[in-house]
């Protein structure tokens, strides 16, 4: 199952939005036999996110965050932006009508096609609902 970073900030996060469903739905994902995936881009999506001001939270430290993603890359796959998550996110925008920030949630379905992940734990579902049958949306 391919995480969503919204997810994992709502689970570091006490003040966040949803952060017991968030943290209940990691345990499920790590409860599975394969090891829940993330991307570079989610690493990079979530030190954007906590080390500014949110409506409800102030933001971490910049040692706090890095040592999140430390902890990130040591417990989930880390899959690899690369030629061949290029050419599925090229293939996907020829197909599906996207722009501007929106092609950071085609990178991410791109990723995830590109390692034949179908699954994505998110609190985002509209914005994924786009890719139809290309994924399988659990919201968390």
């Amino acid at each position: 199952m391919f995480v969503d970073t919204n997810v994992l900030v709502h689970a570091r996060i006490l003040e966040a939005p949803d952060h017991e469903r968030a943290r209940t739905s990691l345990e499920r994902a790590f409860a599975e036999p394969d090891s829940p995936r993330i991307s570079r881009q989610v690493l990079r999506e979530y030190l954007a996110v906590v080390t500014r001001p949110q409506t409800w939270a102030v933001p971490l430290s910049r040692e706090d965050a890095l040592t999140d993603v430390e902890r990130l890359v040591a417990a989930f796959e880390v899959l690899e932006d690369g030629p061949v998550v290029t050419d599925r996110l090229v293939s996907l925008c020829r197909h599906v009508p996207v722009g501007g920030k929106q092609i950071h949630d085609a990178n991410i379905v791109a990723t995830m096609l590109a390692y034949g992940e179908r699954r994505l734990l998110t609190f985002n579902a509209d914005d994924f609902r786009r890719y139809g049958d290309r994924i399988e949306l659990i919201v968390g």
